[in-house]
């Protein structure tokens, strides 16, 4: 047995969309069960995002502290950020976040891990690339808001935040999968067995 995610789409006798945000929208769809039955299923729509596990030569990787405010806290997160534009390339996505989020850039980028953060409520995809080969980005620094203007900076050694996310006390979605599977990529075939850059991504087709 192939132990792999396959597209399917069951049949939907009808769909309302109740409430639209400025980036997501909630969506409402009567769908049709095995047995014949039809239920209804509230979710998110969202138009997905990028995230960057950006390492530098020392081991260390680079992570910021935002405000939370759904879950009241503050987190330690990698930069990251949404597909504002349909269709745009990840990649470039991800070098915007990065360039605006902490002021580098980075020479190598590999797509680390592709996940549904929360399938069962809300259809966000995101691509998690690995980025290497740090420096300081050129130009004026971007301009912060709203809970950007409070962040914090840091580079940590990967090590220590593998042991935070095993003692719970890292919770950010990205960071731990992104952290996780940079040491599983590590153990496994190495880094630079990852995906290319520019991967497919059916979840959230682009152009390259």
């Amino acid at each position: 047995m192939t132990i792999k995610d396959t597209p399917e789409e069951w049949e939907v006798r009808a769909t309302e969309t109740p409430f639209k945000g400025n980036k997501t929208s909630v969506r409402t769809d009567d769908v049709v069960m095995p047995d014949g039955s039809v239920v209804r299923r509230d979710y998110q729509v969202h138009p997905g995002s990028v995230a960057v596990l950006a390492l530098d030569d020392e081991g260390r990787v680079l992570v910021l502290r935002q405000y939370r405010h759904p879950v009241r806290q503050k987190l330690w997160e990698i930069p990251a950020g949404l597909l504002d534009i349909p269709g745009e390339n990840p990649l470039h996505a991800a070098q915007r976040e990065l360039y605006e989020e902490a002021h580098v850039k980075a020479e190598s980028w590999r797509v680390l891990t592709d996940v549904y953060t929360t399938p069962g409520g809300c259809d966000e995809a995101v691509r998690i690339f690995l980025a290497r080969d740090l420096s300081e980005a050129e130009g004026v620094r971007f301009d912060v808001e709203d809970e950007e203007a409070d962040m914090e900076l840091a580079r940590v050694p990967l090590d220590d935040l593998v042991r935070g996310v095993l003692a719970g006390e890292l919770h950010n979605n990205c960071l731990v999968v992104g952290v996780l599977s940079l040491v599983a990529a590590r153990q496994g075939d190495g880094l630079d067995a990852l995906r290319p850059a520019e991967a497919p991504w059916p979840a959230r087709p682009f152009e390259a």
